[in-house]
């Protein structure tokens, strides 16, 4: 597992819940180091180790804890980064739906030796799509329904999403829009603002 993604999972649990929660996750999982380093690659086992470890130390159900994390990497302060890749798959949310199964291939742009989960879509019709998500670890997709309700958020869009499950080599997530512009999104500009 690429160490940018265990990283993600720490800074995720450190900004969230505190540098002493991470540290007896860390204890927890055994990981004997306490900072996973970005450019070097992991043995999953120690991926679900740190999850399996904060979800019971949290007292929260592994799922929750994964929605939560694929909702930090859209927004929070310090991924504003992520959140401008993921911005340039469109205009608006639907866009950025059919722009997903792009979204490996973009981020091995920047990185090429990075694992992202394969993402499918389907549209359904009358607002309906269903997204299936594979690879990385088991529960990816539930992370997914994060990312994907906090980018409505930032689309202003109103969309329910729900995880149906394993479906053959899949998990699927339903997404329903109910209204594209429901609110105003945040904002965002092509161009970042000069420092």
């Amino acid at each position: 597992m690429h160490g940018l993604i265990n990283r993600s999972i720490q800074c995720f649990l450190r900004d969230t819940y505190g540098a002493a929660i991470w540290d007896h996750v860390a204890r927890e999982a055994r990981l004997g180091f306490d900072s996973f380093e970005p450019m070097l690659n992991y043995d999953p086992v120690l991926t679900e180790a740190v999850v399996q470890a904060a979800s019971v130390i949290l007292g929260r159900p592994r799922e929750t804890l994964l929605e939560d994390l694929g909702t930090y990497l859209v927004s929070h302060q310090n991924l504003e980064p992520l959140r401008r890749l993921l911005r340039f798959g469109g205009v608006g949310f639907v866009d950025f739906l059919h722009s997903l199964e792009d979204l490996p291939e973009r981020g091995r742009l920047a990185l090429p030796d990075l694992d992202l989960p394969n993402l499918g879509m389907t549209e359904q019709g009358d607002g309906n799509f269903v997204i299936s998500v594979s690879g990385l670890f088991p529960g990816i997709g539930h992370v997914i329904v994060g990312l994907l309700r906090a980018m409505a958020d930032d689309y202003g869009a109103l969309a329910l999403l729900d995880h149906r499950g394993q479906s053959e080599e899949a998990e699927q997530v339903a997404v329903q829009l109910l209204d594209q512009r429901f609110a105003a999104g945040r904002r965002f500009d092509l161009a970042q603002a000069a420092v």
